[in-house]
């Protein structure tokens, strides 16, 4: 069974050699630190670590605008990530858990119980990991029909500009979060559809193209769990 691997970002030199002498005394965790949030971005898409550890008060980039990078990386944006802050009173904890934060651990920690502290942050984050996964599931059934519907209505009147704004305001959501959630596919799908359908608004004549995209799109919702009847499709399309 391979180490767990986890990447620590601090800009202190103290508190990162301090984090490394408590998390060797784990032989399950293997540890890499960074000195900046602009380090830990680099290192965390190429390495793929299991748990981020991210200070919360840094120069240039602090913790939270850290975190919001992480995230918009399709590579880094399902890596759990636990803040290491002082600020550590509920408000704040509620407040660092809202930003996508899997947890925090407050400073000063017990160099003994670190390790501990960091094994159970694991295992609630990749049940967190898994419900927002479940959760997309079911946004993309409702997109799927939003779609629908609103082809149909554009299909009915084609003087319907919002129905193909609302149609690619779908697809750049779906875009940014399919890969983050494993449907590379439908993110790859659903940027395209949000292409044609902006090239369509800006005064083109390019329906076609965002019929295909359209279809195309619906075509890899289908083939995931939960995805539309493909009988309703054709009827709607």
């Amino acid at each position: 069974m391979r180490a767990l691997r986890i990447l620590h970002i601090e800009d202190e030199p103290d508190i990162r050699e301090i984090v490394a002498i408590s998390l060797s005394l784990d032989p399950g965790l293997e540890m890499r630190a960074c000195s900046s949030g602009m380090e830990g971005l680099a290192v965390a898409a190429k390495d793929t670590p299991d748990l981020i550890l991210l200070d919360v008060m840094m120069p240039t980039m602090d913790g939270p605008t850290t975190l919001a990078h992480l995230r918009e990386n399709p590579r880094t944006a399902a890596i759990p990530v636990v803040f290491m802050t002082a600020r550590a009173q509920s408000r704040e904890i509620e407040q660092f858990k809202s930003l996508g934060a899997a947890g925090v651990i407050a400073k000063p920690f017990d160099p003994m119980a670190l390790a501990a502290l960091v094994r159970c942050h694991i295992r609630p984050a990749e049940a967190t990991l898994a419900s927002s996964r479940g959760a997309f599931l079911l946004r993309v059934q409702k997109n799927a029909d939003t779609l629908l519907r609103c082809w149909s209505a554009f299909a009915e009147d084609r003087t319907l500009s919002s129905a193909l704004v609302e149609i690619r305001d779908v697809a750049h959501g779906l875009a940014g979060a399919g890969g983050i959630f494993g449907f590379a596919r439908i993110s790859d799908a659903a940027a395209d559809l949000e292409e044609a359908t902006s090239v369509e608004l800006n005064g083109s004549n390019t329906l076609e193209k965002v019929e295909r995209a359209l279809e195309y799109l619906l075509t890899s919702i289908e083939e995931i769990p939960g995805g539309i009847k493909r009988e309703l499709r054709k009827q709607t399309v």
